[in-house]
């Protein structure tokens, strides 16, 4: 079997990367010369994104090389376990559709900080803001960033660090010229690539492995499920899945910029709806070609039509790649790497800028013309560029990169995931309250941090998806007896934000007939349940 990289894929690799490339520029250019500098178009992409396009960039977005490597890498070792967070990603844009995005757009929001105060205070959104550029340096940017380094020095053979500057350049300039139309437009395509890269690997592990039959033969039975007791699963027990995911789920689909900044770039409520149902569909597809081809390279090694070669599970994706496909289809996976590092990191990189400048620098001066407001954001863009590379290093110290950035976010989640719900679905929840419950909670989240980074010391062993748990019930305690203490005295604008009951969500109309966001939501809803139902 050829296991070596061939011209064909070097070829392929470099169109990728100078079509993407000039895709970024050029949708950049044409929003220059159509809004002549206009921050509402350098950040939202003017508005205009379609429900299609939402989804995909959703989707593009938070699938990075971090879930192709290291998911692979826990379905080697763990089987299907951790494609719950996959499959629960589906149940959390369902509340996006449903309960936050009307509200986003309603209020005509640029960022999710500044719908913090006006639902709440002044002070939120500049908590809020600084968390948020924190989580998409440290979580969106340095993980991928490192991860993307990792495989492509598997299967490319360059070195770990030029690879990540390389990377970041690259990414960095179409992102810098093109604001949020070049992230979302690249997004779309890097979707396509990364698709199609990821199902042809896991066809032909699939093939060469005998099928489902083949598979269920030499693995063990448990391996093949997704909801495991505390004997089975010590690290992510099924009610670690159930009560933790929810927290970090909201935080992270509802309620960060990096990922909700496609939503509120939408066209109108409509498309900021569907949007999210149809990347709900999408996060489907993962299990099967994300994890389970960890799984058949179990299979594979075990049947012996793979060598006994695999010393580190980190290496399984690379393994595979390089085992399994023909040349030229190397290269099509490279790319397909490629496009889920460059779509992660170009979306964060734009909500860092759009954060700084609309969030944190306006407020100090108001009077900022926007044409100057947009070089700002450039100028942003570059710096978390190099603070996201000078972060990668530090990644090293995790077992599992998959481990390790969830392990960031349950720390990140807690007093955010707090503040949001009961911002949107209890009238009384007031700003002095949701103001310490986020100066507390992320200074609780912190001292967890530590207990855990330190554990060797401390005898922390609390799995971290419980830590989540426990970290938002503290949150939420403190929001509730704050507000009873000091109720939220509201504005009309603040008032139109929070729900006076869970279904008047459901009261807009939308399209009409299949078009119809509460139909597709019933839909995605049944489809969740008959997965969990069978691989449960």
């Amino acid at each position: 079997m050829n296991t070596a990289i061939g011209w064909a894929d070097w070829t392929l690799v470099a169109l990728y990367i100078v079509g993407i490339v000039t895709l970024g520029c050029w949708a950049g250019w044409r929003q220059r010369r159509r809004d002549k500098e206009n921050a509402g178009g350098y950040f939202l992409a003017g508005r205009s994104l379609s429900w299609i396009t939402i989804g995909a960039a959703l989707f593009s977005t938070n699938i990075s090389t971090v879930h192709l490597v290291s998911l692979a890498q826990e379905g080697y070792v763990n089987g299907l376990l951790y494609g719950n967070f996959e499959w629960m990603a589906a149940f959390t844009l369902i509340a996006l559709s449903l309960f936050f995005a009307p509200f986003y757009i309603r209020s005509g929001v640029t960022t999710l900080p500044d719908f913090l105060e006006r639902r709440y205070n002044r002070a939120c959104r500049d908590w809020l803001a600084v968390l948020s550029i924190i989580s998409a340096i440290f979580v969106h940017i340095g993980f991928s960033l490192y991860t993307g380094a990792v495989v492509l020095r598997g299967l490319l053979g360059i070195d770990i660090y030029p690879s990540i500057i390389a990377a970041a350049v690259l990414t960095g300039l179409y992102t810098i010229v093109g604001g949020l139309l070049a992230v979302v437009w690249t997004e779309s395509l890097q979707t396509v690539v990364l698709l199609l890269g990821a199902i042809s690997l896991t066809a032909i592990a699939y093939h060469h492995a005998g099928g489902w039959n083949g598979l269920t033969a030499v693995v063990d039975p448990v391996k093949l499920t997704v909801l495991r007791s505390a004997a089975e699963a010590p690290t992510l027990p099924w009610y670690a899945v159930l009560l933790g995911y929810p927290v970090i789920g909201l935080w992270y689909w509802c309620a960060d910029q990096t990922i909700v900044q496609r939503v509120l770039g939408a066209r109108d409520e409509n498309h900021a709806r569907l949007g999210p149902l149809f990347a709900g569909f999408l996060k489907i597809l993962p299990v099967f070609i994300f994890v389970l081809p960890g799984l058949l390279c179990e299979a594979l090694i075990r049947q012996g039509r793979l060598p006994p070669g695999l010393t580190e599970s980190a290496d399984t994706y690379a393994f595979m790649v390089t085992h399994l496909l023909p040349v030229g289809l190397k290269g099509l996976v490279a790319a397909a790497l490629l496009a889920a590092l460059m779509s992660t990191v170009s979306g964060a990189l734009n909500s860092i800028a759009t954060l700084f400048c609309w969030d944190l620098y306006r407020r100090f001066r108001p009077a900022t013309p926007e044409r100057q407001l947009v070089t700002l954001g450039r100028w942003v863009t570059a710096l978390a560029m190099i603070a996201g590379i000078l972060w990668t290093p530090f990644i090293r110290r995790y077992q599992s990169i998959f481990q390790g950035i969830n392990t960031v976010i349950c720390y990140i989640a807690p007093p955010i995931t707090a503040v949001f719900i009961f911002g949107v679905f209890w009238p009384r929840a007031s700003g002095v309250a949701a103001q310490w419950t986020l100066y507390l909670g992320s200074a609780l989240g912190l001292v967890v941090f530590l207990l855990d980074w330190f554990k060797d010391h401390t005898g922390w062993n609390v799995p971290f998806m419980l830590a989540a748990f426990y970290l938002f019930v503290v949150c939420s305690a403190i929001l509730v007896v704050l507000s009873w203490i000091r109720p939220h005295e509201h504005t009309a604008e603040s008032r139109r934000l929070v729900w006076n009951h869970p279904l008047e969500s459901l009261h807009f109309e939308g399209w009409p007939g299949w078009g119809n966001y509460r139909r597709w939501a019933l839909i995605l809803f049944v489809t969740m349940v008959a997965l969990y139902v069978v691989f449960a």
